[in-house]
């Protein structure tokens, strides 16, 4: 294993491109497996620029860094760094390990993405999907980034996008009601089989339980897809709670899209996401 987190760290690769430097197949633990990887995109000789920390989708079984569509081009032309992370996979590690795979990640920012033109003090968390579930429990649940020696202090927005989990225990009770009512077989891949069948740890992994008052939890912007009734209510579900804290938190729903589309569009010119995306985060680093 030590041998292949030096082989990774030998692999890692930087070109420059159209005025981007990205840097490939970056290491964020030691030692390290191929998934336990980020990709930088910065613009060209960027020096303390605000971090965008994405996060992919892929219902934590699929999915890669490299999933980043129009990401790069749109936040280095803002003025941002894009940090794009891989994690492990179910049913290789459990989603106990997934999380931690996240937050290490968000460590390494904070040690590195200096060096790479990022500033660590200004970051905005994103994700899609179940990356959108994995970003918003980051910024919520401090216990995960304390067993990183740090604090969410550095979270100045987290922007989650067509996600369907922030409260675990809802999404589960929806479609297995769904599936009785309706007279078809009860899901066999479902939230209930990805995050085990332990309500204690259905209730911990919900962005919801761990949203508070006085802890520091930055601005939300949730975005879906405004005919799908599970992300947004989820979406609805999350603001009513962080209103409650005094969290500012906007929901948009974005009409005749898809799960898919909602998110390889954001950074396209016109598109109501990436307008919404944005300006949320000009307000939430006060440019």
């Amino acid at each position: 294993m030590r041998l292949f987190s030096t082989l990774l760290l030998l692999l890692a690769t930087a070109s420059v491109t159209h005025g981007q430097t990205v840097s490939r197949d970056l290491p964020y633990t030691t030692p390290a497996t191929e998934r336990q990887t980020l990709d930088v995109h910065a613009p060209a000789g960027a020096t303390g620029l605000p971090v965008v920390f994405w996060i992919h989708g892929g219902g934590w079984q699929t999915g890669h860094k490299g999933l980043v569509a129009l990401k790069p081009r749109a936040f280095n032309d803002a003025g941002l760094v894009l940090v794009s992370i891989n994690h492990r996979f179910l049913p290789t590690v459990t989603m106990d390990e997934i999380v931690r795979d996240v937050a290490k990640a968000f460590r390494w920012v904070h040690d590195h993405v200096a060096e790479y033109g990022g500033d660590p003090s200004r970051v905005l968390v994103m994700g899609h999907s179940s990356g959108g579930q994995l970003a918003a429990l980051l910024c919520t649940d401090e216990r995960l980034l304390k067993a990183e020696g740090l604090s969410l202090a550095p979270i100045k927005g987290c922007v989650p996008v067509d996600a369907d989990t922030f409260d675990l225990p809802a999404a589960i009770e929806v479609a297995e009601t769904r599936a009785r009512a309706y007279g078809v077989p009860l899901p066999t891949n479902g939230h209930r089989q990805k995050f085990g069948n332990d309500p204690r740890k259905h209730v911990d992994f919900s962005t919801v339980t761990h949203v508070a008052a006085g802890k520091g939890i930055s601005p939300f912007l949730i975005l879906h897809v405004a005919e799908n009734a599970d992300t947004g209510a989820q979406a609805r579900r999350l603001a009513a709670v962080l209103k409650g804290a005094s969290i500012p938190a906007t929901v948009v729903g974005v009409r005749e899209t898809s799960h898919e589309q909602l998110n390889a569009n954001l950074g396209k010119p016109g598109d109501p996401g990436s307008e919404a995306l944005f300006a949320f985060v000009k307000q939430a680093l006060g440019r």
